[in-house]
């Protein structure tokens, strides 16, 4: 009969996620996580078998991190805006679980990035309309494009290439919004992608 682990399953789990967020996903190993319990690696071997297992329910337990973030973010008065701050909040203050999320691939795509952007983009979908006063395609058009500059300051906050405080991310979030509200407003066709370009780009340019 094999010993009786002295750690539960959910303490060994808590353990591994302390881990990555200390020295990233490629650190995790029987070794490491042996380290961090204070014990020998026969009991994460007795606990996940592999440590893909216990990758998996690092994986696990930083999208209920996330959720958490996300969550705090569809309670705030704009919602839509709230998710995008929350969103970075994460990749500032969990960068490696946010890492290990969207950087290693070690999921199926229905749990990548973008799958994320739909599954929020449906539930703040009705506060665009409400706010905006734009219909469906509008409001999913201006998500699409503010969540892809999101994901781009968030991802380079994470690989330390992001220059910018958070009140210039606010600004520059701010100015994105603005933009793309206008132009969805002011530019028949533009949600669509059939405005003329040309007419368009020449009216900006032209000097008053």
């Amino acid at each position: 009969m094999a010993p009786k682990n002295k750690f539960t399953r959910e303490e060994m789990a808590a353990a591994a996620v302390r881990v990555v967020q200390k020295l990233g996903a490629a650190a995790l190993t029987a070794k490491s996580l042996a380290e961090e319990l204070g014990t020998s690696t026969q009991p994460v071997f007795t606990c996940f078998g592999t440590m893909d297992t216990a990758k998996a329910e690092v994986y696990a337990a930083a999208e209920r991190r996330l959720d958490e973030y996300l969550t705090a973010g569809l309670k705030e008065k704009i919602p839509f805006l709230g998710v995008g701050a929350q969103y970075i909040r994460f990749a500032r203050e969990e960068p490696e679980l946010y890492r290990f999320l969207f950087l290693i691939r070690v999921s199926e795509p229905e749990n990548c990035a973008f799958a994320v952007m739909q599954h929020l983009q449906e539930l703040v979908r009705p506060s665009l309309m409400g706010i905006y006063h734009i219909n469906e395609r509008d409001a999913d058009r201006y998500f699409r494009d503010l969540w892809l500059v999101v994901h781009s300051l968030a991802t380079l906050i994470v690989t330390g290439d992001c220059p910018y405080s958070d009140r210039e991310i606010g600004q520059i979030l701010t100015g994105f919004s603005v933009s793309i509200c206008k132009a969805i407003k002011e530019i028949p066709g533009f949600t669509e992608g059939t405005f003329d370009r040309g007419s368009i780009f020449r009216g900006l340019i032209q000097e008053k």
